[in-house]
């Protein structure tokens, strides 16, 4: 008679690696999450020399289908009617009077669409910037 001895095989799995990894890549997308793009409208802006950045409270984006957005300070831009535009803006202004809106319009937009804009910061004495894009030396 022969004796065998059976030896128990452990099959545990240790979960604190997985939970590493998992830790990893939450930390990954927190982090590239903060570096997203304010303005996620697509416009094509046109071109300029100049490039200062001013402080912007408001930004108003006309795209290239003339559909008008506006968001207050990085918050997600909100789809709105050209006549919402001025009571939005003299209700921020009123809480911050320094205040600049920067108007983001894609280079396709007709010019009176713009005027439009600039008339209403006129009215009212807002300070408006013009975005644009870095003039690009390869032409």
């Amino acid at each position: 008679m022969s004796l065998k001895k059976q030896t128990k095989v452990s099959t545990e799995f240790s979960m604190a690696s997985m939970t590493d990894i998992i830790f990893l890549l939450l930390l990954f997308f927190i982090i590239t999450s903060t570096v997203v793009q304010t303005n996620v409208i697509k416009v094509l802006l046109p071109q300029s020399t100049k490039t200062e950045r001013q402080k912007t409270i408001v930004n108003i984006t006309i795209d290239a289908e003339h559909n008008f957005f506006i968001a207050r300070d990085k918050g997600e831009p909100m789809e709105v009617d050209f006549d919402e535009i001025e009571p939005f803006l003299q209700e921020t202004v009123s809480d911050n009077p320094e205040m600049f809106v920067a108007l983001y319009a894609d280079e396709s937009v007709p010019y009176r669409e713009i005027v439009r804009i600039l008339d209403v910061a006129n009215q009212n004495s807002f300070k408006l910037v013009l975005a644009t894009r870095p003039l690009d030396n390869k032409r």
